[in-house]
C-alpha cells in the first residue's frame, strides 16, 4: 500500500503581499501625487458607509465638506504645510456650520503626520499648534462639559501620536543611512586589517626564509671551501667537512619545508609536526658556526623567565642572523661572543665580534638582515641597536621587557 502525499500548504503565501507592497512603495516614490490621490480616495470611500448611516443635519454641505477634507491630501508630500492649512481651514468651516464629521476629521491627523514626516521642525510646530487649537474648539463645541477633560486628552493624544509617527518616519531614512555607512566603514576596516595581517605574515615568512637560507648557505660555503683546501693534505678532514655541510643542507631543506607547509596549511598540526627553533637549539647553532670557522663564546647571566615559543624564535633568529653577518662580512680570524642576560626588569641579547670588515664586504650590497632583526624586536616592543664598536668589531644589541615575551613583568 503506497502512502498518499498530504496536501501541502501554499508555498510562500506572503510572497504576493510582499510583491504588492514593493510595487506600492515604488509607485509612491516615482509618482507621489498619484499614490497619495489613491490613498485619499480610499480613505474617502471608507468613510462613506458611516456618513450614509448617520447623515449630517445638512446633507449637501456635509457631503461636500467630507469630500473637500480629503482632496488636499493629494499634495500632502510635495506641499505638506499647504495641504495641512487647507484641511485645517475646511475643518474650521465645518466647525462654523456646526457639522460633526468624524471620518472627515481624520484628514487633519493625516495632514499633520505629513508635515511631521516631510517638512521642517518650524513648520511642524506651527501645524501642531493649529491642531491643538482645533482640538480645544472641537471639544468645547461637541463634547458635554462633564467629559471635556477626557475628550481633550484623547484628541490631544491622537495629534501627538500622528506627530511622533511622522517624525520617526522622517528620521528613519537618516538612521538607515547611518547604519549602512557604519557597515561599509566596518567592512573597509576589516579589509584593511586583513591586508595588514597578510602583509605582516608575508614579512614574517620572508624573515624566516632569509635567516634559514643565509645562515645555512654561508656555513655550507665555509665548510666546502675548507674541504677543498684540506682535500690534498687531509682527505679525512675534508670528508668530514663535506658530510657536515650535507647535514646542514638537509636541515635547511627541512626548515624550508616547515615554513612552506605552515604557509599552505596555516594550522596547528603543521606547527606541531615541525616546531620552531628556540633557545634550546642555540648550542646546535653555535656548533654549526664553529665548524664553519667562527669561534663563538656563549655566556648566560641570570635565570631565564618563561617565554612564548614566538619570543624564543625571535631571540634565536637574532643570534643566528648576527653570527651569519659576522661570518659573511668579517675578516678571517674573527671571534664572536653571545650574551643572554636575564633580570627582573629586562632581557638582553648581545652579539659582538672583534673583527674588521673583510675587503670584499665594502663591495657587497646592503642586505635585509639588520632590518629583519629590528622588525623581530619591534614585534615585542623591544629596543634594538646594531653598529660598529669604537675599537673595531661589530655589536648587535636587543633589549626586551619580560612581560612582553610572555614572562612576568
Amino acid at each position: 500500500m503506497t502512502a498518499r502525499a498530504l496536501p501541502s500548504a501554499p508555498a510562500c503565501s506572503g510572497a504576493p503581499i510582499a510583491r504588492w507592497s514593493a510595487r506600492a512603495h515604488a509607485l509612491a516614490r516615482a509618482r507621489p501625487v498619484v499614490a497619495d490621490g489613491a490613498f485619499a480616495l480610499a480613505l474617502l470611500l471608507i468613510g462613506v458607509p458611516h456618513l450614509a448611516a448617520h447623515p449630517p443635519g445638512r446633507p449637501v454641505v456635509g457631503w461636500l465638506l467630507q469630500v473637500a477634507l480629503f482632496v488636499p491630501l493629494v499634495w500632502r508630500r510635495p506641499a505638506p504645510l499647504t495641504a495641512f492649512m487647507v484641511v485645517a481651514a475646511l475643518a474650521l468651516a465645518q466647525w462654523l456650520v456646526g457639522l460633526l464629521l468624524p471620518t472627515g476629521d481624520f484628514a487633519v491627523l493625516i495632514a499633520l503626520y505629513s508635515v511631521a514626516a516631510h517638512s521642517t521642525l518650524r513648520r511642524l510646530l506651527i501645524a501642531a499648534a493649529v491642531s491643538e487649537v482645533g482640538v480645544g474648539m472641537a471639544t468645547a463645541e461637541w463634547v458635554p462639559r462633564l467629559h471635556m477633560p477626557k475628550a481633550f486628552v484623547l484628541l490631544s493624544g491622537m495629534t501627538t501620536a500622528a506627530t511622533v509617527i511622522g517624525v520617526n518616519q522622517r528620521t528613519r531614512p537618516a538612521y538607515l543611512a547611518s547604519l549602512e555607512d557604519r557597515a561599509a566603514r566596518l567592512e573597509r576596516e576589516r579589509d584593511q586589517a586583513a591586508r595588514i595581517l597578510a602583509a605582516e605574515e608575508r614579512a614574517g615568512i620572508a624573515r624566516d626564509v632569509h635567516d634559514i637560507v643565509t645562515h645555512s648557505l654561508s656555513v655550507m660555503v665555509a665548510l666546502t671551501d675548507g674541504a677543498a683546501y684540506a682535500l690534498p693534505s687531509a682527505p679525512d678532514r675534508a670528508a668530514g667537512a663535506v658530510e657536515h655541510a650535507s647535514r646542514i643542507g638537509r636541515q635547511a631543506i627541512a626548515e624550508m619545508q616547515r615554513v612552506l607547509e605552515v604557509l599552505r596549511a596555516d594550522g596547528p598540526s603543521a606547527r606541531q609536526r615541525h616546531p620552531q627553533p628556540g633557545l634550546g637549539r642555540l648550542d646546535g647553532l653555535f656548533a654549526e658556526v664553529r665548524a664553519a670557522g667562527l669561534p663563538v663564546e656563549f655566556r648566560v647571566t641570570g635565570a631565564p623567565p618563561g617565554m612564548t615559543s614566538g619570543a624564543e624564535l625571535a631571540i634565536y633568529r637574532i643570534v643566528q642572523e648576527a653570527l651569519t653577518n659576522t661570518r659573511k662580512h668579517a675578516a678571517p680570524g674573527t671571534a664572536a661572543r653571545v650574551r643572554l642576560g636575564y633580570a627582573a626588569d629586562r632581557i638582553e641579547v648581545e652579539i659582538t665580534d672583534d673583527g674588521r670588515p673583510a675587503a670584499s664586504a665594502s663591495k657587497r650590497r646592503p642586505g635585509h638582515g639588520i632590518t629583519g632583526m629590528r622588525e623581530r624586536v619591534a614585534v615585542y616592543g623591544g629596543r634594538f641597536h646594531a653598529g660598529p664598536l669604537p675599537d673595531g668589531g661589530w655589536r648587535v644589541y636587543a633589549r626586551f621587557k619580560p612581560g612582553r615575551l610572555g614572562g612576568t613583568a
